[in-house]
């Protein structure tokens, strides 16, 4: 199999590969999440501002029903999380609230979880690439 540089299709220099055995690693440095000793409000977790400001303009509208909901349901993306505090209000929640968190992608705990829970996507294509060997070859093909 050959592989693919930035200019085409020939075969890579030793000077590309060196470059990219450099640049690009298989380790995966994940910090260690160490929890707070006090947990937060939960309006400290969420910055609904915007949303609310959207909202309540869209309520004083005169576009249909149908369109309000569509519009409101836009707007959620102005919610702003800050993920540092929710993981500090998991970590003093219950078992039913944190795997409820869980399956919202409010935390991420285990690799093997978020594949399952469908946030990983990529994850079959990015572990063949990674199972390459230095020829080039795919393990298993």
């Amino acid at each position: 199999m050959q592989e693919v540089n930035l200019f085409g299709t020939e075969e890579e220099t030793k000077e590309e590969e060196q470059l990219r055995k450099t640049i690009y690693t298989t380790r995966l440095k994940i910090p260690q999440y160490i929890p707070s000793e006090v947990c937060p409000s939960l309006t400290e977790c969420v910055d609904t501002t915007k949303y609310d400001e959207l909202v309540e303009e869209i309520n004083k509208s005169n576009v249909s029903p149908e369109e309000k909901y569509f519009l409101k349901l836009a707007a959620t993306r102005h919610i702003k999380f800050t993920y540092s505090k929710i993981a500090d209000y998991y970590a003093h929640g219950n078992k039913e609230l944190q795997k409820l968190m869980e399956r919202s992608a409010l935390v991420i705990i285990d690799f093997n979880d978020a594949i399952a829970n469908g946030y990983v996507q990529m994850s079959e294509k990015i572990n063949n690439i990674m199972s390459w060997d230095s020829d080039g070859d795919s393990d298993g093909e």
